[in-house]
């Protein structure tokens, strides 16, 4: 049993060769070539400044860790 193609369309579009194949130089180029460089540098925060931060977020989570072992010392004493 064969059944016939669903999409009618499919005879008429050109370019197409037997058997659903593409004949050279019909499709565009896979990807365009940059030989320059395209947009600006960003910059972003300097290291000396990210270690800052590590340092402030650091000092931070130590006193938290402080107050709740001296609370739980206090609790247990």
């Amino acid at each position: 049993m064969s059944a016939q193609n669903p999409d009618p369309e499919d005879d008429k579009i050109t370019g197409l060769e037997p058997g659903g194949g593409v004949p050279p130089g019909e499709t565009p180029p896979g990807e365009a070539s940059t030989a320059w460089e395209m947009g600006h540098d960003e910059g972003g925060p300097s290291k000396g400044s990210s270690k800052i931060w590590l340092a402030v977020i650091g000092v931070v989570v130590l006193l938290f860790i402080l107050m709740i072992v001296g609370y739980i010392v206090g609790i247990l004493s």
